[in-house]
């Protein structure tokens, strides 16, 4: 049976700064398990660790939270990153992560592996998504041009992102943490579908795999960059974990109902998997958040007896 943990993301509420009464909110609507996102500071997360209410299945790195700098926060690390000093900051805190995943018993980190930093494809990213949320873009419009401008300058960032993921599986192998390389929403962003094979070349399927995350492949799809279908195509890739949330048009994070996802859509990747994380995020109200565990055991229940 699925289980399913909700993400600390819903936790960015004041209400919520013990994390215990995030732990105990969490089991009153029916999850099974927690995981840690990239927004939990510190105190949060010793919070819940130590009411040992439910237990943690998973870290988003790069957690716990803090800034590295005056308004620089580890999230904005990057670990496709050309330069190496920044680069080398980003691993020094997704080692961190694993650890933390490791002292906590959590057996899985998911990791953002990085950018393009290019200001111009960022800028023609951000551009498209003022359109309006429920337009879709006709095939190849903008996105001929977004490619032409990304694939030039991608491999440089590949090669830093594959580095990167070869030092953090070596080190998360004693720890016995298995890496997720989540799908991210934005085009600038790494993995697209046709990167994965190389960024796993030579990666041990049990240590690390893909990370399949269904708001934002709707996203790339409603704006034309990545067919949904896209991601299951990917020869070899295991999938290692999922994240499970709806899509407003171009708006993700919505609870499950939330939105206008076909969530079916995505069974092939993520159906079997033993649990999936909600990131759902705290704009959305709690009765959503209740309901979703209920909502997405029915919709597994019917893709197993269909009639």
């Amino acid at each position: 049976m699925t289980r399913f943990a909700l993400s600390t993301m819903y936790a960015q509420h004041e209400r919520f700064t013990d994390g215990a009464a995030f732990a105990r909110f969490a089991v009153q609507a029916g999850y099974d398990a927690l995981e840690i996102s990239h927004s939990t500071p510190v105190d949060k997360l010793r919070g819940i660790v130590e009411a040992n209410i439910l237990p943690i299945v998973a870290v988003h790195q790069p957690a716990p939270w803090e800034e590295t700098r005056p308004g620089i926060a580890n999230a904005d690390l990057n670990l496709a990153s050309l330069d190496r000093e920044h680069r080398d900051e980003a691993l020094y805190h997704a080692r961190r992560s694993i650890e933390t995943a490791a002292r906590i018993g959590a057996g899985a980190v998911v990791l953002h592996l990085g950018h393009l930093d290019d200001p111009e494809l960022i800028d023609m990213d951000r551009r498209l998504r003022r359109r309006p949320s429920g337009e879709r873009l006709e095939p190849g419009a903008l996105r001929r041009k977004v490619e032409e401008r990304r694939s030039p300058l991608a491999e440089p960032h590949l090669a830093a992102a594959r580095s990167s993921l070869s030092e953090l599986v070596e080190f998360a192998g004693p720890h016995g943490i298995v890496l997720g390389v989540e799908n991210r929403i934005h085009f600038h962003e790494i993995p697209l579908p046709a990167e994965l094979p190389a960024l796993f070349d030579g990666v041990d399927p049990d240590h690390a795999g893909y990370w399949h995350d269904t708001g934002h492949a709707d996203v790339l799809d409603r704006l034309g960059y990545v067919p949904l279908g896209a991601w299951m195509q990917a020869d070899g890739i295991r999938c290692v974990g999922a994240h499970v949330h709806d899509v407003d048009g171009v708006v993700d994070h919505r609870a499950p109902g939330r939105g206008d996802s076909d969530l079916a859509a995505h069974l092939p990747l993520i159906g079997g998997l033993d649990t999936w994380t909600l990131e759902i995020d705290q704009h959305e109200p709690d009765e959503a958040v209740s309901d979703a565990p209920d909502r997405l055991r029915e919709l597994v229940s019917r893709a197993v007896s269909p009639g």
